[in-house]
This record gives structure tokens, C-alpha cells and sequence, in this order.
């Protein structure tokens, strides 16, 4: 593997733990705390004031199971950094699956309506992009190369 695949799997590898390490916060931020609470955590460019109110009950076990799934891809992200790093072909898509299509819906459901801030949301979105165009850089780069062989 050329020197120039090995830092750009190290690059990606660190943009996946920080991305990974802020959703296992989210994740803290959503799971323990009341609904209106959890919706604000999330949609952090909406206005408190609207989401006084009353919520229905099951909205609790929807928001925590939704807190769940960014804490095990926040964990999963981590996990997959450190064999990407390690310059693991196969840890390039598991990780960019994981990652990047919960970015997906996260740009599609929450950036693209304007319901969150900069920072962190979209900032992290750029990150995982940026992460998975590293990565399969160097997995199409590795992929040409055997295919030379």
C-alpha cells in the first residue's frame, strides 16, 4: 500500500472515532431524559419554545430506541476505525455502511429541513463524507492494484 492509502486510511480512521465518540454522546444526550428534552438535543436549531407541550408516552421508548442506534453506531464507527487504521479492506465497508447511511437519513430527515445546527449535526455529517471518499479512495486504489497483480 502506498504511503500517501496509509495516511488517508489513518485520516479517515480518526474522522471516524470523533464522529463515532459525538453519537455515543447523542446517544447520552437522548436515552435518559424526557421527550421535549430529547427532540431539542436533536433538532437543536428549533425554537424551545415550540416543543412545550404534551407528548404521548410511547414518544419516550421511540426517542430512547433512536438514542440506542446512535450509541451502537457511534460504537461500531470506533470499533471499525481501529481496523481501518490497521488498513482492513473489509472494515472500510462495514464502517462507511454503518456510518454513512445513518448520515444519510440524518442529512435527509433533519439537515435538509433546517431543523439542526451547524455544529455539531452537519459538521458530522461532512465528517463521515469525508471518511467514506478516504477510505474507498483507497479501497478502489487497493482493488486496482490487485486486480494489476
Amino acid at each position: 500500500m502506498k504511503t500517501e492509502h496509509k495516511i488517508a486510511l489513518k485520516v479517515a480512521s480518526i474522522l471516524w472515532v470523533i464522529w463515532g465518540l459525538v453519537h455515543v454522546l447523542a446517544a447520552l444526550l437522548i436515552i435518559p431524559v424526557d421527550p421535549q428534552t430529547a427532540i431539542g438535543n436533536i433538532a437543536d436549531a428549533v425554537d424551545k419554545a415550540t416543543l412545550v407541550g404534551e407528548y404521548p408516552e410511547p414518544l419516550s421508548g421511540i426517542l430512547s430506541q433512536h438514542g440506542w442506534n446512535l450509541g451502537w453506531f457511534g460504537v461500531t464507527t470506533i470499533v471499525g476505525a481501529v481496523f481501518i487504521w490497521r488498513g482492513n479492506m473489509t472494515a472500510i465497508w462495514v464502517t462507511g455502511l454503518v456510518g454513512g447511511l445513518a448520515d444519510v437519513g440524518y442529512f435527509v430527515f433533519i439537515d435538509l429541513p433546517g431543523y439542526a445546527n451547524f455544529i455539531p449535526g452537519t459538521l458530522m455529517t461532512l465528517v463521515s463524507g469525508s471518511a467514506v471518499i478516504l477510505s474507498f479512495w483507497v479501497w478502489l486504489a487497493n482493488r486496482a492494484s490487485r486486480s494489476l497483480s
